[in-house]
């Protein structure tokens, strides 16, 4: 059996033919795979909350207890202390809503020296206990000795934050 030349080069041309398309529209697939995941990637950062610090808000003292209540005797400031605990919705609000307000950042910031302590970790269950501390948000305002001068349990709106404030600096 003879078979021509050019038969085999049209049977071997349309098979590298076939291959030629299937190599371009893999190349073509994996082009487009890749721009969709840049696509996702570009809309899940975009949709990310953002986790830079909050500047206008509430300032919180980054030290011990032990070392706001030093700042706070030395300062002749009250104390002001988010009792929160991680898993609490109105804390969460509290955080969000109203200590980000940039009204009651000024004032607290000018005011007291502000510390936030997760009553449920670290120094906060004996915090908790000293304090009577039984639910969540409580927020304490303490003399610069730890004694009590305010305390009030509950979401405070901005206007009901700063009223309390207000209450614990006049005499």
């Amino acid at each position: 059996m003879k078979v021509h030349s050019s038969f085999l080069f049209l049977i071997f041309g349309k098979v590298y033919d076939e291959w030629s398309t299937i190599i371009q529209m893999t190349k073509i697939m994996k082009a487009l795979k890749s721009i969709a995941l840049a696509a996702i990637a570009i809309i899940y950062i975009q949709a990310s909350p953002s986790i830079e610090p909050i500047d206008d808000g509430i300032t919180f003292f980054e030290g011990t207890f032990e070392e706001a209540l030093a700042k706070a005797e030395k300062e002749h400031k009250v104390i002001f202390l988010d009792a929160y605990a991680a898993w609490c919705g109105p804390c969460k609000m509290l955080k969000k809503n109203v200590f980000s307000d940039p009204n009651v950042g000024a004032f607290y910031n000018e005011n007291f020296i502000n510390l936030a302590i997760d009553m449920e970790k670290g120094n906060g269950p004996k915090i908790a206990s000293k304090y009577g501390v039984s639910a969540y948000p409580t927020l304490l305002f303490l003399n610069g000795d730890g004694s009590v001068a305010n305390k009030a349990i509950g979401y405070q709106n901005s206007d009901q934050l700063i009223a309390l404030g207000k209450a614990v600096l006049t005499p």
